[in-house]
């Protein structure tokens, strides 16, 4: 039995403008500027650009009778058009209140970007120089390409068979992709191809020029490379009955080998991203001074050619079907406008005061730029003192850069929880993670300290630690433990 009834009940729910401006709030500089030119070319009735406008007056479309002359006319009345709401009222435009003295050269430019050779098309072009058969290029070419962008093959031979066999119709055998693999280990970068970071040590220690040293590091990683990488020197000072710095001299040819060819060459090729700061600190006679990219604030106003297509609507007579469904069109690319050029505001205004308050709980740090200075804080706090949602001020600290006397940095970097000192004073997080940083690199290296005793080394400064948190803080630094930093 179908029945019916009522049920009230309160819900919260974001309007399209608010999830807009939650969006455009989380998204840097750049992204931004790319959101703006979407913008743009999606509503016509958008322009961006310093151009002198003819303003209208208020009234000009309003109590206008014609526009209820057409059906449909009650969802276009005359005070909804009011083009005033995106234009400035004032006599003489906001930009020419501003400073124009820059000269060309300070215009901003994209920067050209190469187009280097790709890794795996560079070891193409190399075996192109080989004399090979139309078989042998066909399985160099499939090695080539199941190499990753380490430089390491990591697939056993008779998989790289089976896939040739499925995949390319290509019927071959293991010793035949062994002979190719082979060809293309003596390719550049020394060291490629190689299937574990083993080969790939003596792959490059066999290219060099032979030494004593060289032919001590190639017996050490041939034979007892588990004793080597588990920094077990008491060991291979015993089995070659050599002197420590014989030992030294053959580790300093293993240590000037790279682990990973390939990422050598495409570090090399690999185009240079640039950082645009969204917020700039300056100090200006001891005072503290934030301000806000102007490309996060660019200057939109309505197309005059919008402007024109109101004016020619009003004063003609003869209203046809096509003109009215013009101005419906019209009416919502203009509130469109309105909601954009609205959202750009708050943004703006959110962004400032977010990174303002930011900027005075750390006044200290930024004055004298010592990271010891950083004091605890978290997203409530500055939440707290800009009255707005935790998730808002997570938006603006996560992807954004400040520029600072002391370099550039991503704001939610200064971000971080607190410990209690032994004085009971809270302290950042941060404060301590750079001191235990400073005691790793002043350590010992013969001797390197193990978490135990960098715990005790953190208590006598006035830090209890544990010393689980210790090793939780190495791990953030990527620093391994005692035993690998052990050096001869």
């Amino acid at each position: 039995m179908l029945k019916q009834f009522l049920n009230l009940k309160l819900s919260q729910k974001l309007s399209p403008q608010q999830i807009q401006l939650m969006k455009m709030i989380q998204l840097p500089t750049q992204a931004f500027e790319q959101r703006l030119k979407e913008e743009l070319v999606d509503n016509p009735a958008l322009e961006t650009g310093k151009e002198e406008e003819e303003l209208f007056e208020k009234d000009e479309f309003d109590n206008n009778d014609e526009y209820d002359d057409f059906e449909g006319s009650e969802n276009i009345e005359a005070d909804e058009i009011n083009i005033d709401e995106y234009l400035s009222n004032d006599e003489t435009p906001e930009y020419k209140l501003q400073t124009n003295n820059y000269s060309d050269d300070d215009e901003t430019r994209d920067m050209p970007f190469a187009a280097p050779t790709s890794f795996h098309q560079d070891l193409i072009n190399q075996l192109n120089t080989f004399l090979l058969t139309d078989e042998e290029h066909n399985i160099a070419e499939f090695l080539v390409g199941s190499i990753d962008d380490d430089g390491y093959l990591r697939r056993d031979m008779s998989d790289i068979v089976d896939d040739m066999a499925f995949t390319q119709g290509m019927y071959t055998n293991e010793k035949a992709v062994e002979k190719m693999l082979h060809i293309i280990q003596d390719l550049d970068p020394t060291g490629v191809g190689a299937r574990n970071l083993h080969e790939c040590l003596l792959l490059q220690l066999r290219h060099k020029t032979p030494t004593e040293y060289v032919d001590l590091a190639i017996n050490i990683i041939q034979n007892e490379f588990d004793a080597f990488t588990k920094k077990h020197y008491e060991k291979l000072l015993a089995t070659y009955e050599i002197s420590k710095e014989q030992l030294k001299k053959a580790i300093e040819e293993i240590e000037k080998l790279n682990p990973k060819p390939g990422g050598a060459y495409d570090s090399s090729s690999r185009t240079v991203e640039q950082i645009v700061p969204d917020f700039a600190i300056k100090i200006v006679d001891g005072e503290l001074e934030l301000s806000l990219n102007g490309r996060n604030a660019p200057t939109l106003h309505v197309s005059k050619d919008y402007q024109e297509m109101l004016q020619t609507y009003k004063v003609s007579k003869d209203k046809s079907h096509s003109q009215k469904d013009a101005v419906q069109f019209i009416k919502q690319k203009l509130d469109s406008a309105k909601w954009f050029i609205d959202a750009i505001r708050q943004r703006q205004e959110t962004l400032f005061v977010t990174m303002n308050a930011i900027m005075h709980f750390q006044s200290e740090y930024f004055l004298d730029g010592e990271e010891t200075k950083l004091k605890p804080m978290i997203l409530k706090d500055i939440a707290d003192m800009v009255g707005l949602d935790i998730s808002t001020v997570s938006r603006v600290a996560n992807s954004k850069y400040v520029e600072t006397p002391y370099g550039t940095k991503l704001i939610k970097e200064y971000f971080s929880e607190s410990m209690k000192n032994d004085q009971g004073e809270d302290v950042s997080t941060l404060e301590i993670k750079k001191i235990l940083k400073t005691i790793i690199e002043e350590e010992d290296k013969s001797k390197p300290l193990p978490d135990d005793q960098l715990a005790e080394i953190l208590k006598e400064k006035g830090y209890p630690i544990a010393r689980r948190t210790i090793a939780k803080y190495r791990d953030l630094f990527d620093i391994p433990v005692a035993r690998m930093r052990k050096k001869i």
